[in-house]
């Protein structure tokens, strides 16, 4: 019974990264437009939930010193990582597909298989505690999801293939749920190292090489209304620390 709540719960939380298939009611000409308010509101998403729910959760279960110490392994790690991705996929200085379109999904990917530990570690503590917790990472994948496909559109995914890869990055909730289920009694201390490493992701992710495009932007209009997306941004992720709690 409680194997079978965690996946459909970390399922359903899956099928949320599908938001961005209401795009494909939305011309191509118009997307191109609202493009960089999105890598915006991306930026913020991804700086709130490093320093407002991944660092505040990992300090929980870790001391300050080795946190922060996990989050610059994970920032150099992104770093070394781009450096592969860039030599292998782009040619000339010219990215088909842009080498932080792939870093996002995988620092999505392992952000989602935490979600599925931590939900799961929530229901064998009690079912109605596993609904609140399922409830409360839904409510922050709603604002994440919608700034991943953001992400991969910008980057050089179509609509199509960014939602396919969205999906299959979302998925690894259901298998990080799972293995929880089968390690419930270590699992505390198996998924807090992978909080910081992740925040470290997302923080490189943001400040490397979201933001840096967001100052290519000339039009001051554009450039400023994607500064408060990215204000916004930042406020959901503070927004949804409440409903966690």
């Amino acid at each position: 019974m409680i194997l079978l709540c965690i996946i459909v719960s970390t399922l359903g939380i899956s099928l949320l990264s599908l938001a961005g298939i209401l795009t494909l009611a939305v011309k191509e000409n118009m997307i191109q437009r609202i493009l960089l308010l999105l890598v915006g509101f991306s930026a913020g998403a991804l700086a709130g939930g490093a320093f407002l729910h991944l660092l505040p959760e990992a300090i929980e279960e870790l001391k300050p010193g080795p946190t922060f110490l996990y989050t610059l392994l994970g920032f150099s790690l992104f770093f070394l990582l781009e450096r592969v991705l860039h030599w292998r996929h782009c040619h000339d200085e010219h990215c088909d597909i842009h080498a932080f379109t792939y870093l996002n999904l995988y620092g999505d990917a392992l952000h989602n298989f935490i979600d599925g530990l931590v939900i799961a570690g929530s229901f064998i503590g009690g079912i109605p505690l596993g609904i609140a917790t399922a409830l409360a990472v839904a409510s922050h994948e709603i604002p994440q999801e919608i700034s991943d496909f953001g992400v991969l559109l910008y980057g050089g995914f179509s609509r199509y293939k960014a939602l396919l890869f969205n999906l299959l990055s979302a998925m690894l909730a259901v298998a990080g749920g799972i293995i929880g289920f089968y390690l419930s009694t270590s699992i505390a201390g198996f998924a807090a190292p992978l909080l910081p490493l992740t925040a470290g992701g997302f923080i490189y992710i943001a400040a490397s090489d979201l933001i840096p495009e967001l100052h290519k932007e000339k039009n001051l209009l554009k450039s400023n209304l994607a500064f408060v997306l990215f204000i916004v941004g930042i406020l959901f992720m503070w927004g949804m620390t409440f409903l966690e709690h």
